[in-house]
């Protein structure tokens, strides 16, 4: 029973449920072992919480056997990247500066995940303080792979995105501020949205870059992610950036895409500056497939340019640190989290700030606050920073634009699959920045964007992004809905069905339990 339950999407695991062919604890139960058998191999986790898992789960039986009505997914088992913060469960952000800290409240989606009755089974690794593009930059080990340990899953992300992958997990929730969700769903066969910013509350997710932070939902189909979208969103008086909007019905938006034989009279936007050079040809292979597919569906294919991409990723390298530089100075030993005095002379505010520090964060960490904190520097604050926050203009100008020729734009993800283990140290830090390319633009302007599997290249997945204009995240699950459907109809099976199922090459084990 074990395998078979970790192998049916959220949807499924949704239906079995109210039907009653099987109990949340079993369901719950099934995934631990799975994490058990698995994690030191993969190393999604961080922390795994069975004991809070399972009173969830058992309360939710309880409740669905008294005849209560619950959330259509109560008992549908989720993980969460250890960002989001926790009321009494560790959370890390997978860095030494906040390896022991126990948080005494929830974030908002903590709370409405509790109130929706889905066990959480633990807080996934990823890279420090989700500065990363591999999860090799986190303080407690790396995760792998589920296609293939000898590569990375993505980041900042990664395992979030390893749980779903390795049926650890039907629902995994992320964080995208350049990427971070969508990435690493690319590299691992599985879905990612970053929804429209403001669209999910920020409160209670530890800060990277506040303008550019957005909670995304994971999961191995899209209407698995349309239903944790829909659970998360809403307006949230705690968050100054939450969106008053009603919450679309995405999940609706979902049935319709399914339900609809055909893309006719659906414009799809394919970006020069983002498709062909610079691109693996096993991923553009993969890309151009796929259109075809929307093509034979009926869709109409247009060539749409962004001509202020060329200065995006320059932009994002400086307004992100920035803002890292600025949300990370609170981070000072004095407080709460790690505090390191210094081996010799006087112990004050300052040596103890730059002991910890320097004890505390990792080297990719240390990069970007001292970027951004060069950026915000007297005399060089208009030249970095005021001239990014320009382009930022006219990128979202760009996105406007190209939105009135098309309905949505359509990119490859990223521009290879999944990265060995081990170019982020031979590589030059700007090289894999420059990975990115295809998903910053979507933070910088602040419109929502997904990423599904597309097929594979070499043996492993593809990414294909979908970008609609904000406050359209709809458009992306109704348009996602039917491409998923065209390329699991091309392939004869979900991509994500083919992920092997035992994993070599075992790591360290990142996982305690809490």
């Amino acid at each position: 029973m074990t395998d078979d339950l970790t192998r049916l999407t959220a949807a499924q695991l949704s239906a079995g449920l109210r039907a009653g062919e099987y109990s949340s604890a079993d369901v719950t139960r099934a995934h631990l072992d799975r994490i058990e058998q698995t994690d030191t191999a993969l190393g999604s986790f961080i922390t795994v919480t069975p004991e809070q898992a399972l009173s969830t789960a058992t309360d939710v039986d309880r409740r669905r056997a008294a005849g209560e009505e619950l959330h259509p997914y109560a008992g549908v088992p989720v993980s969460v990247k250890d960002v989001v913060v926790t009321d009494g469960v560790r959370t890390t952000a997978a860095s030494k500066i906040l390896e022991d800290w126990v948080p005494p409240y929830d974030a908002t989606i903590s709370s409405r995940i509790k109130a929706a009755g889905l066990p959480v089974l633990g807080k996934t690794n990823m890279d420090e303080f989700a500065m990363g593009s591999t999860t090799e930059h986190s303080a407690f080990g790396p995760t792998r792979n589920p296609w293939d340990t000898t590569t990375v899953p993505g980041g900042s992300s990664g395992g979030a995105a390893a749980s779903a992958a390795a049926f650890q997990a039907p629902l995994a929730v992320g964080t995208d501020t350049g990427g971070s969700v969508r990435q690493p769903a690319a590299f691992t066969g599985t879905v990612g949205v970053k929804p429209t910013y403001g669209s999910i509350s920020r409160y209670g997710i530890i800060a990277m870059a506040s303008s550019l932070d957005q909670v995304g939902p994971m999961g191995r189909t899209v209407a698995d992610a349309a239903a944790l979208h829909q659970l998360l969103a809403g307006h949230d008086p705690k968050d100054s950036t939450s969106l008053t909007d009603a919450v679309p019905d995405f999940l609706a938006a979902v049935e319709a895409g399914a339900r609809d034989g055909s893309l006719t009279g659906k414009r799809l936007g394919v970006v020069n500056q983002l498709s062909g050079d610079g691109y693996d040809a096993g991923v553009q292979a993969a890309f151009t497939a796929a259109l075809d597919l929307a093509r034979d569906a009926g869709a109409e294919i247009v060539e749409v340019d962004l001509p202020s991409l060329s200065y995006a990723l320059d932009a994002y390298y400086l307004i992100m640190p920035s803002e890292v530089s600025s949300n990370l100075a609170r981070y000072d030993g004095m407080r709460f989290g790690l505090r390191v005095e210094p081996e010799s002379g006087p112990v004050t505010a300052e040596t103890v700030m730059a002991a910890t520090r320097a004890a505390g964060f990792g080297a990719e960490v240390k990069r970007r606050i001292l970027l951004g904190t060069y950026a915000l520097s007297a005399g060089y604050y208009d030249a970095y920073y005021g001239s990014a926050q320009k382009v930022r203009t006219l990128v979202q100008r760009d996105f406007a634009a190209a939105f009135e020729k098309a309905d949505v734009l359509v990119t490859p993800t990223a521009p290879t699959t999944a990265l060995p283990f081990g170019t982020e140290d031979d590589a030059d830090p700007m090289a894999l920045y420059l990975g990115d390319a295809a998903t910053i633009p979507a933070n910088l302007a602040g419109i929502p964007g997904m990423s599904l599997p597309a097929g594979l290249a070499g043996g492993m997945p593809v990414g294909l992004q979908l970008l609609a204009p904000a406050r359209e995240d709809a458009r992306l699950y109704e348009v996602g809905a039917r491409l998923e459907a065209l390329v699991t109809n091309a392939n004869g099976a979900p991509v994500w069905a083919g992920v092997p199922t035992e994993y070599a090459a075992p790591a360290a084990s990142t996982t305690t339990s809490a």
